[in-house]
């Protein structure tokens, strides 16, 4: 049986001017050009709508946009001027005699709007900037806004800043029955802080519970897919790099060439990653302008020495055989001169008639020729993946309506986060360097250069996929 369709819960998004009603719907709908966002008062005139949605696209939460309310004062003083001395009347009604008068298309144009909106929500999100202090008119806004007869949630805003006063909003908003309330800092939120909305927000609306836990649990494993896809990128990112590798004659000058050369591509595709990290959590290239890594100290050396290399060619090592002796040994004899199985080797390759030959030929002939092979180093693949693991991290705790861009210098790791020697697995497992599992799924990527997608297209090729997919896995733990 199919499952109905919810109704989506309305709520309106309301507060004094300049208090981040627009930064907060931003931020709940990771959408950074939502509305219009300015550190000046009266930026929202109009109520604007926009619609959250789970993840198979379905409408569940409808969030209106409200103007400030700038003069509650004036306001609760002409409702009482419209009720007789006789009268009793409730609430909500004191606020629609108010909508019906002359002054609400005047005076009061726009904090009419914001009641008009009240009163058709299910409820209310007060957004409260906590760097303000407690003024008489906020407890009229209060007091104007629960006369609508709505469930008011209040949501502390900008709780990260040091000249936050949470605590004495928290007992004002007590001292007027306002026991339930939610931080939730729209530049840098609380992993949890959806959640914690959702589920104050169930309290009050009992009778849209399910509504909301099914909302609350369709967050969360948006939240767990962004990190998958997160981490996926950046095994992509790290396979290509360590499967990188370019030729080149052993002189100082075609070598410091190729250098630059690996250098660029590296850089490129890093920046690749960048953009689609950006891209999968929904931030503009400004969030996070582009800085160059300092890519230094590069792989030297025909990696003919890796026993997938040498499987890769139809060879096995026998057991019991010191397999790096055995390859160097076998490289040797080719270097040293075109024997018979040289020439066999060669011809196969050229030919393409050796299974794998096409991707390896051109390797044998560059190292017969006495030629080198350079590659991107390890320190630079721990950079890269540590810079990138940061990134997403960062992202992930980013709200968006954060204005200032995130520094690129406060994601690169300290230098001695890149030295593996010594005390390394105890780095590792406080998240200082990359889990030891990934290298030797790394290692193995050295031996398939054609598994690299910088600069052409990666050979299609089942065991790729296996350990992009194991990669992504650590990388999605150490996140």
């Amino acid at each position: 049986m199919t499952e109905p369709t919810p109704v989506p819960i309305d709520l309106a998004v309301v507060g004094h001017t300049n208090t981040g009603k627009t930064s907060l719907l931003r931020t709940l709908l990771r959408d950074p050009d939502f509305g219009e966002v300015a550190d000046q008062p009266g930026t929202t005139r109009h109520v604007e709508s926009a619609q959250l949605l789970t993840e198979d696209g379905l409408p569940i939460l409808i969030l209106r946009d409200t103007p400030g309310l700038e003069d509650s004062m004036a306001v609760l003083d002409a409702i009482d001027r419209l009720v007789g001395p006789d009268e009793r009347p409730d609430g909500p009604e004191r606020i629609r005699r108010l909508l019906e008068s002359p002054e609400a298309l005047q005076r009061f144009e726009q904090e009419a709007r914001v009641l008009a909106t009240v009163l058709e929500c299910d409820a209310a999100l007060y957004v409260v900037d906590v760097r303000d202090p407690v003024l008489a008119k906020h407890r009229d806004e209060l007091g104007l806004l629960a006369a609508c007869g709505r469930p008011i949630l209040p949501v502390l805003n900008f709780t990260h800043s040091v000249n936050g006063q949470s605590d004495a909003w928290r007992d004002a908003l007590a001292r007027l029955g306002l026991h339930a309330t939610v931080d939730f800092d729209t530049v840098a939120p609380a992993l949890d802080g959806e959640a914690q909305m959702i589920d104050r927000l169930a309290l009050m609306l009992d009778r849209r519970a399910d509504t909301l836990a099914r909302l609350r649990a369709d967050l969360e494993a948006q939240r767990l897919r962004r990190r998958v896809d997160a981490a996926r990128l950046i095994a992509e990112l790290l396979m290509d790099a360590a499967a990188l590798r370019l030729l080149c004659p052993q002189d100082s000058t075609d070598m410091a060439t190729v250098t630059v050369s690996l250098r660029k591509r590296t850089r490129e595709r890093e920046q690749q990653c960048v953009q689609a990290l950006l891209k999968r959590y929904r931030f503009s290239r400004a969030t996070f302008p582009h800085h160059p890594l300092p890519l230094e100290g590069e792989r030297w050396g025909m990696d003919l020495f890796n026993p997938q290399a040498l499987k890769a060619f139809g060879i096995q090592v026998g057991k019991g055989l010191a397999t790096g002796a055995m390859a160097g040994a076998t490289i040797d004899a080719f270097t040293g001169g075109l024997s018979l199985g040289t020439a066999t080797l060669l011809g196969a390759a050229v030919g393409g008639l050796w299974q794998g030959a096409h991707q390896w030929g051109k390797r044998l002939i560059g190292r017969v020729a006495g030629h080198l092979e350079i590659t991107v180093d390890d320190p630079v693949l721990q950079l890269l993946g540590l810079r990138q693991l940061a990134l997403a991290r960062a992202l992930e705790r980013r709200g968006h309506a954060a204005w200032q861009p995130i520094d690129g210098g406060t994601l690169t790791p300290p230098a001695q986060a890149l030295d593996t020697e010594g005390e390394g697995a105890t780095r590792a497992a406080q998240g200082a360097l990359l889990p030891e599992a990934v290298w030797p799924i790394l290692r193995e990527a050295r031996g398939h250069p054609e598994w690299s997608s910088i600069g052409v297209a990666p050979v299609a090729d089942p065991r790729r996929d296996v350990l992009v997919a194991r990669l992504a896995a650590l990388l999605d733990a150490a996140l």
